[in-house]
């Protein structure tokens, strides 16, 4: 069995093309390669979609849950295969099924980010991912991505 890992958000960039706005993982608390990865999203009110989502009730969207869970999703996917990306290799968001929302996330909340590492198959890879604040589920999904490599 692998060691855990941890990484700040100085490796997290090494291993994401996201950039702000649009980099929802702070930090990986604990990272088993082929297995599982648990991560953190601060919800901050300064977020860019927050005025419109909604005014006088900010609301993170679920989508941008999604979102969070995919790229904790691809960090693990990167680490296990022992890759960090560049402008020839990726990982792309490619399949969600059985998303659900469970409960509001709103400015100040933790986000924590879990996927696990159901199958990698034929360039698919499927992860059962759950995103909790505090100990309650708020948000879970199936999420897969799959590699493109140099064209």
């Amino acid at each position: 069995m692998t060691d855990p890992i941890t990484l700040d958000i100085n490796e997290i960039v090494r291993l994401l093309p996201h950039r702000y706005p649009f980099l929802l993982v702070d930090r990986v608390l604990e990272c088993i390669p082929g297995k599982s990865i648990r991560a953190l999203k601060n919800v901050t009110y300064n977020e860019p979609f927050f005025p419109g989502h909604f005014p006088g009730r900010p609301l993170m969207p679920g989508v941008m849950i999604v979102e969070a869970l995919a790229q904790s999703a691809g960090i693990l996917a990167f680490v296990t295969a022992g890759v960090v990306p560049n402008h020839d290799t990726k990982f792309y968001f490619v399949g969600i099924d059985k998303a659900r929302f469970r409960k509001p996330v709103e400015p100040g909340d933790q986000l924590v980010l879990i996927a696990n590492l159901e199958r990698a198959l034929k360039g698919i890879w499927r992860f059962s991912t759950t995103a909790l604040v505090g100990e309650t589920e708020v948000a879970h999904a199936d999420i897969m991505v799959a590699p493109e490599t140099g064209k």
